[in-house]
């Protein structure tokens, strides 16, 4: 019997997918289990991409130049210094492909899923580097890594901890690989990396216009970097790499800077409302820079993996989706949960009350 998984690569073979969150196929539930924003986009969105649909028998620009232009613009930043990718996953995907070299791949553990997945894709290990139990970073062992590529993810996910740019700074004086930022969350936080970008050449950050933008379903994302960085991705990338769209939408989302605005700090209100209500329970959550929380359940003084997984089973029983990650000791005992409407997360606070009681 054909099994196309004898031909394929040998470093293929024992590679493990990456588990996006679930996606449930019925109406009536409340998704808070993958950053969504709970908010639609701009209303300016709707109207570019009616327009850009009269130009579907062309193909899109290549180089996606008029979003290149009008991010370089909002950042204040050259054109040369913009990179724009099918989601922000693919910039990081192109971003091992381009520069993984001989030497590891390197990230900070916990962090983003995907990275040793992008990593073995390309047939290349990863070397995790462990948060210390404040989960603070171990600069001298990024310094040490000997990789030629890091993933910083900041804020991290999944804690929603921001790295704050002093340690960055720190860094990246120490690092003379790719350093990349990924700053997925960064529209949440107080700091970006952006500003370290023309102090350190070999810094790279990464956006995506998924969340605070609320176009996931559109998948567009970028990087900001030296123009020699972004030169090297342009020949790696595909030829129309983002759809004509794709580009329309979000070039029309990024510049409403003021509905922008609007639902980022809605959504960063209710943030923290919601973690006063885990603070009452006397739960541990961490300090978010996120759209979303993380944050460990207890029963009575109890807290564990157990007591996580009962809470996620419950939740999923009300039809409320919810993020658990069993399989590494600093995670299982939590859950991450996205902030969504006020009516969604009302619905899961209710759902939390009747589990402890």
């Amino acid at each position: 019997m054909f099994n196309a998984s004898e031909l394929a690569m040998p470093y293929l073979r024992p590679l493990q997918a990456y588990a996006p969150g679930e996606q449930p196929t019925e109406e009536n539930w409340v998704k808070l289990n993958t950053n969504e924003n709970p908010y639609p986009p701009s209303p300016q969105v709707d109207a570019a991409i009616q327009k850009a649909i009269g130009l579907l028998r062309k193909y899109p620009s290549p180089t996606s130049a008029p979003l290149r232009t009008s991010l370089a613009r909002h950042f204040k930043l050259g054109a040369d210094q913009v990179f724009v990718g099918n989601g922000s996953d693919d910039v990081l995907n192109l971003l091992v492909r381009a520069f993984s070299g001989d030497n590891p791949v390197a990230a900070m553990q916990p962090s983003y899923s995907l990275y040793p997945v992008l990593t073995g894709i390309a047939g290349k290990q990863i070397v995790h580097i462990p948060f210390g139990d404040s989960m603070e970073v171990d600069i001298d062992a990024i310094a040490n890594s000997d990789a030629n590529l890091f993933f910083m993810t900041s804020p991290n996910a999944p804690t929603g901890l921001a790295i704050p740019n002093t340690i960055l700074r720190e860094i990246l004086d120490r690092f003379s690989g790719i350093f990349v930022v990924d700053e997925a969350y960064a529209d949440f936080a107080d700091e970006s990396a952006v500003e370290l970008l023309n102090e350190y050449p070999n810094c790279v950050v990464t956006r995506t216009f998924s969340k605070s933008y609320s176009l996931a379903g559109l998948r567009v994302g970028f990087a900001l970097a030296d123009p020699s960085t972004v030169a090297v991705l342009d020949k790696v990338r595909d030829s129309y790499n983002v759809d004509g769209l794709a580009q329309a939408g979000a070039q029309a989302a990024l510049e409403d800077q003021t509905y922008f605005k609007a639902i980022t700090e809605k959504i960063i209100r209710n943030r923290e409302y919601y973690r006063t209500k885990f603070d009452a329970w006397g739960w541990f959550t961490y300090k978010s820079s996120g759209n979303f929380l993380f944050t460990r359940p207890l029963i009575g003084d109890r807290f564990g993996a157990e007591i996580a997984k009962s809470l996620f089973d419950h939740l999923k029983a009300n039809k409320i989706l919810v993020r658990h990650f069993p399989k590494h000791p600093d995670t299982c005992a939590f859950l991450r949960i996205s902030i969504g409407t006020e009516d969604e997360m009302e619905s899961l606070i209710e759902a939390i009350e009747s589990w402890l009681s």
